[in-house]
């Protein structure tokens, strides 16, 4: 009669499991990719901005004339604004357009982070991009008039901050609304309404009373009274109204971005 075998069962081998990423250390890779991204043509942008200011304060003012006048000082507490709704409503789409044709948009969308986390990381990047513009412009602003500022800094601070990403907000949205194509030329559009249609670089007062009411509910003049109350502050204090639409806008922004990135693709 033969042995029975015994055979010994197998052991189970616990497999450790990875730790969780914390959101700060996903939101800091995520923030460290999309600079990479800009990173090379950051020298770039800001020589834009630099000859864009150049180009309204100087080139605007030929229509002026008289350069010690209170039109000139308009002109140039204006243009940051200018500056800060032309990376928002022009760059910010074509680089979310771009990132969309390239696949970069869905491939991101893909990864195993909270997609929140990606318009945060998009907005922080943008956010440092856009804000050395109200420097330059002053700068230029100071050379070419010899204007004097009597700066709000608290004032000023908050809303360079608020109407840089209000911009960027509405920008991102109008990207991941529209198809690519038709988002670039979204943008362009917006861009030439802003500079030319907006009581941002000239006085409201100017514009017929209709256009005036559609303004009170647009975000580009109050985002330009409130840095102009920020640069000039004797000229004003804060319009809770103004500080009312661009928080609206900014929250709609975020909402239909946010939107965008969670449903599924």
């Amino acid at each position: 009669m033969s042995e029975a075998t015994v055979v010994a069962a197998p052991t189970r081998v616990a497999r450790a499991v990875p730790p969780r990423t914390g959101l700060w250390t996903t939101y800091a890779t995520l923030l460290r990719w999309t600079l990479a991204q800009i990173g090379a043509i950051l020298p770039l942008i800001i020589l834009i901005q630099a000859l864009l200011a150049a180009g309204i304060i100087v080139g605007f003012g030929f229509l002026i004339g008289d350069v010690n006048s209170p039109a000139a000082q308009f002109l140039s507490t204006g243009t940051p604004t200018v500056l800060l709704m032309v990376i928002g409503l022009v760059m910010v789409p074509q680089g979310v357009a771009q990132a969309r044709t390239s696949g970069t948009f869905t491939y991101q969308r893909a990864l195993p982070v909270p997609r929140p986390l990606l318009l945060l990381a998009d907005l922080t990047v943008w956010l440092v991009v856009a804000l050395p513009g109200i420097p330059v412009a002053v700068f230029v602003a100071w050379l070419r008039y010899d204007l004097s500022y009597s700066f709000d800094w608290p004032l000023l601070v908050a809303a360079s901050v608020l109407t840089a990403v209000v911009a960027t907000a509405v920008g991102y949205a109008v990207a991941v609304l529209l198809p690519p194509l038709l988002a670039q030329l979204a943008s362009q559009v917006l861009v030439f309404f802003v500079m030319l249609f907006s009581p941002i670089t000239f006085p409201e007062s100017q514009l017929p009373d209709w256009f005036r009411a559609v303004h009170d509910v647009l975000p580009f003049r109050p985002a330009a009274d409130l840095l102009r109350a920020g640069l000039v502050s004797g000229d004003g204090g804060v319009d809770w109204q103004d500080l009312a639409v661009l928080t609206v806008w900014c929250v709609l922004g975020l909402a239909i971005s946010v939107r965008a990135l969670v449903r599924r693709a």
